[in-house]
């Protein structure tokens, strides 16, 4: 169950990452529909979180304990506090920073599957 809920929150993180580019390009800054694509995102990696927890408990967990929790917890603050930069910066600089906060989420996706043994 990992895997599948890895690659949906790596679909939404890419999704907002574009979005925020094409506003980025557009010299333009983040707008609150952006910032409820970035609380989809956390949704799923709260979702995340859960079944990590559950699984972890059920079966052998993640190979690299401290690793794993620490991207978890990591990506699960990134896009609050890119958001909340995003919302006082109103300059096209906001949109490059939602942009890197999804991407940095979309990569630590594929890092926590490293540490869990998948990939």
């Amino acid at each position: 169950m990992i895997l599948p809920l890895a690659l949906v929150v790596v679909v939404l993180a890419a999704a907002l990452a574009g979005w925020a580019a094409l506003w980025a390009v557009r010299d333009r800054p983040v707008v609150l529909n952006q910032l409820w694509g970035a609380a989809v995102v956390e949704a799923a990696l709260l979702v995340q979180l859960v079944v990590a927890i559950v699984a972890a408990s059920r079966g052998p967990g993640p190979v690299e304990h401290g690793t794993f929790w620490g991207y978890v917890v990591a990506s699960l603050l990134i896009l609050p506090l890119a958001g909340a930069w995003a919302f006082a910066e109103r300059t096209r600089w906001s949109s490059v920073v939602l942009l890197v906060a999804a991407v940095t989420v979309a990569f630590m996706q594929w890092r926590m599957l490293q540490t869990w043994g998948i990939s």
